[in-house]
C-alpha cells in the first residue's frame, strides 16, 4: 500500500468513525468521500476531499495539492462520470462534470477565499485546476 493510500485509508475511517468529521489538516473543513470507478480498473476508488457548497451545488476540486497533473479520480470521471458520495452520514448517487469557463473561475475563486491553500495550490501548477459539479441523480 503506497503512503497516499495510506493516509487515505485514515482519513476515510476518521470520516466514517465521526459521521463526516475529521481532524488534522482537514480540521472544521468540509470533506466528503467520493466514490468513482478506476478508467482502466473498472475498480471503485474512495478519495477524501473537500468541497464548497455554493448557491445550490457541490463542487469538489482537481488540485492534487498543486501538482502539474490531475489527480487520478479525475481520469476516471472522464471514463465513468457517474459516482457515488459520502457527506456526513448521507450517501447518494451523483453525475460528475468539470465545469467550463468563467464557471470554473468564478467558483475555484470562491473557495480559494474561504480556503487561502487552494489559491497556493493555483500558484504552484501551470495547469488549470478542474472543478467538478456532483449533480445528485435523480
Amino acid at each position: 500500500m503506497s503512503e497516499v493510500d495510506d493516509w487515505n485509508r485514515k482519513i476515510i475511517e476518521e470520516f466514517r468513525a465521526n459521521e463526516g468529521r475529521v481532524g488534522g489538516q482537514f480540521e472544521g473543513a468540509p470533506v466528503l468521500l467520493l466514490h468513482t470507478m478506476g478508467a482502466r480498473s473498472g475498480l471503485e476508488r474512495v478519495n477524501p476531499m473537500m468541497y464548497l457548497d455554493l448557491d445550490g451545488d457541490r463542487y469538489v476540486f482537481a488540485s492534487k495539492a498543486g501538482a502539474d497533473t490531475h489527480p487520478d479520480w479525475f481520469h476516471n470521471l472522464s471514463a465513468h462520470p457517474e459516482v457515488t458520495v459520502e457527506v456526513g452520514t448521507e450517501t447518494y448517487r451523483a453525475e460528475a462534470t468539470a465545469l467550463p469557463e468563467p464557471e470554473r473561475s468564478r467558483v475555484y475563486a470562491e473557495q480559494a477565499r474561504r480556503f487561502p491553500g487552494f489559491a497556493e495550490y493555483e500558484a504552484k501548477t501551470t495547469r488549470v485546476i478542474p472543478v467538478v459539479k456532483l449533480v445528485r441523480a435523480a
